[in-house]
């Protein structure tokens, strides 16, 4: 399922008027009403798992931007809104900022990983400033949808090889900089990998400040360099290039900065999964 499957431009509205979150969320359910793909349910009822969603903590991340979203029994397709606020809404958001870009997303109960697959596209979709900023100028709805989806084709990595079964690679990223830690879960997921086990790690001078010779040296160095996230994932041989170069919009060219290294591993035989359990 890609993303321009889901986004309506009946669904979509540069002129969201309310000026709390109760109306927003109502404003956003009527919007996803408009939608073919949602039947036999009521805005009360989107509004009422909405509600509940935002009640466990908002949904707005920061930089103007929130992804009020509900799993909901019965739902026989997903469903996207994209919305904006020309003044803002307070939305309980991490930064205190008012949010201005909303996107929401409807889907059903029983089909948790393209949903939570489909919510990360959209979480790093809005990362974009270029994006926001053009959906903050738009002037119709079509225009909403044009710009999402020809930003989420953009940021898609190329898929190449044939038809026969693939062999699989094991790919192992340490990771100093343990803020990029959830853009980069959130690539993975968008991209299609369906689990991945992260350890704690830490750099070997966590060990070598224990020794007298070096541990007055070692006292200039930052703490938090010395602690790290490994991430492993199985992933098919013909999806390495594009994960690393996706992985590299997020880090940076790694030969270049420092915090994190990748490896990729060409693995002779796996049996079992690391898909995330349901």
């Amino acid at each position: 399922m890609e993303l321009f499957e889901v986004i309506d431009p009946r669904c979509c509205s540069v002129t969201l008027k309310s000026r709390d979150k109760a109306g927003l969320l109502r404003e956003l359910a009527r919007l996803a009403l408009q939608s073919a793909r949602l039947e036999d349910i009521t805005e009360d009822e989107l509004v009422t798992h909405l509600s509940a969603r935002e009640a466990d903590g908002s949904t707005a991340y920061g930089d103007g931007v929130a992804i009020p979203h509900a799993r909901i029994e019965g739902l026989s397709d997903f469903v996207v809104v994209i919305g904006v606020s020309p003044r803002g809404v307070n939305f309980d958001a991490l930064d205190g900022k008012k949010v201005r870009i909303f996107a929401t997303i409807l889907g059903p109960a029983e089909r948790p990983q393209e949903y939570l697959k489909l919510l990360a596209a959209i979480s790093r979709l809005l990362v974009n400033s270029r994006l926001r900023r053009e959906l903050l100028r738009a002037r119709s709805p079509e225009s909403v949808r044009e710009a999402c989806v020809r930003w989420s084709r953009a940021g898609v990595p190329t898929r190449t090889g044939s038809t026969a079964p693939e062999g699989q690679s094991l790919l192992t990223l340490v990771l100093y900089e343990q803020g990029l830690l959830y853009p980069l879960l959130e690539f993975f997921v968008e991209s299609g990998i369906e689990g991945a086990t992260i350890l704690d790690s830490h750099g070997m001078n966590e060990y070598i400040s224990q020794v007298p010779l070096y541990a007055e040296m070692i006292q200039f160095m930052s703490s938090r360099k010395s602690r790290s996230k490994t991430i492993l994932a199985l992933v098919p041989e013909s999806r390495v290039d594009g994960l690393l170069t996706g992985i590299e919009e997020i880090t940076g060219n790694l030969d270049q900065v420092e915090g994190a290294v990748v490896y990729v591993q060409d693995l002779r035989r796996v049996r079992g999964t690391m898909r995330m359990l349901e």
